[in-house]
């Protein structure tokens, strides 16, 4: 009669004081782009006041790096670790993980003391890298529903070029245009990306819960919003305001159907919710811009503070939570943390629409409350992000 041998557990557990800052996409772009976002903002209200002169104009520099240095890190740590829950894949850890987390960085020290072509090469190299290696999971597991946000890095790098070639006169076109292309597209990913989570977080949380969805809707708000924020960026005028509109109401109509109030009690649910609520908030400011009621920055920082940056610290919070083995639970450092940011898309909105004389004061105000939330955010989160889950998986 054979022997039977019985072999130890082949499932590898990791210690949790190991060092894994290189194991997952999430892990390096969350901590760099928090860092960021508590240093760059601040260092933005500096020079808006004429304390420090940066390489280019301030406002190019402050769009820019908000979008292409703090926007976009969190983007791809996000994509890099969904891309590998939808598809079964490996999408880059270990060394290739650590050098493209270099060529980021590389892409934030040349727009921070350098100008001209060899700072656009330098940052404009970190998006297509990022996007070739996406979209090379995506592809290789046909994840036919996943493509278009694989396509989105590689369209935000386009977006990317025609600002450097703006700011070096190759293009006659004003940059800023090619940032609000950014945002748009940041706000389509949101539009889809929020669809698809929020209103599944929220009924798989809240015991009970009433939901209404309508595929036709959402179809409808992400076209729309798309459309509207093509116009606007093109400088379509009273088009664009009446696109704008539209998609305001959709979009409120789609979050009004995930029953967000039923999340009050439920931070790590509110926070999303009331982030997206700046979507359709920051469509009806930018139609009202179109229509010559508001200066153009009110309904930008809707969508750009509010928005983009309610969702992030959101998202980073939750999805670090998770893919560190804890419990997906805010506690007060996460509250905190939510409330700080939304509070700066708040003071930011008001202190444009409707008290300009306090313009500075209320940049200044803005800039401390969000340097706060994500300084919370990585008091909280960096050792979670530098060392192993905790539950001993690998991730």
């Amino acid at each position: 009669m054979p022997l039977i041998r019985i072999d130890e557990p082949t499932t590898r557990r990791i210690p949790p004081d190991t060092f894994s800052l290189w194991a997952l996409g999430f892990r390096p772009f969350y901590l760099l782009a928090a860092l960021f976002a508590a240093i760059a903002v601040p260092v933005w209200a500096v020079a808006y006041s004429g304390g420090i002169e940066l390489p280019i104009p301030g406002m190019w520099w402050h769009a820019h790096e908000m979008i292409f240095g703090f926007a976009v890190a969190v983007i791809i740590g996000f994509l890099f670790t969904a891309g590998r829950n939808w598809t079964g894949l490996d999408t880059p850890a270990g060394p290739p993980l650590a050098a493209l987390a270099a060529l980021w960085l590389a892409g934030r020290l040349a727009m921070a003391f350098g100008s001209g072509a060899w700072v656009a090469i330098v940052n404009m190299a970190f998006l297509p890298v990022a996007a070739a290696l996406l979209l090379r999971v995506l592809i290789k597991a046909k994840s036919r529903r996943n493509y278009f946000v694989g396509v989105l890095p590689a369209l935000l790098a386009l977006a990317n070029l025609v600002f450097h070639l703006a700011v070096l006169g190759v293009l006659a076109v004003d940059p800023l245009m090619a940032m609000h292309l950014a945002l748009g597209l940041i706000v389509v990913l949101e539009t889809i990306v929020g669809g698809r989570v929020i209103p599944m977080f929220t009924f798989n949380a809240v015991r009970g819960i009433k939901q209404w969805r309508d595929p036709r809707l959402d179809w409808a708000a992400a076209i729309a919003t798309g459309v509207a924020l093509l116009l606007w960026a093109l400088g379509a005028g009273m088009w664009a305001g009446a696109v704008s509109l539209v998609a305001a109401l959709l979009q409120a109509l789609r979050l009004g159907g995930w029953n967000p109030w039923a999340t009050r009690g439920a931070p790590l649910l509110w926070v999303l919710h009331l982030a997206y609520l700046w979507i359709p908030l920051g469509l009806a400011l930018i139609a009202l811009t179109q229509f010559g009621v508001l200066p153009r920055s009110a309904g930008i920082h809707a969508l750009a503070i509010g928005a983009t940056g309610g969702l992030i610290i959101g998202m980073i919070t939750r999805t670090a939570l998770g893919h560190t083995g804890r419990m997906l639970v805010a506690g007060p450092v996460e509250t905190a943390a939510y409330a700080l940011v939304l509070l700066a898309a708040l003071v930011r909105v008001l202190s444009v629409a409707l008290f300009p004389a306090a313009l500075v004061g209320g940049v200044h105000a803005a800039a401390t409350l969000w340097a706060l939330g994500f300084a919370l955010y990585l008091w909280r989160y960096a050792p979670f992000l530098l060392k192993a889950r905790v539950d001993g998986k690998e991730g």
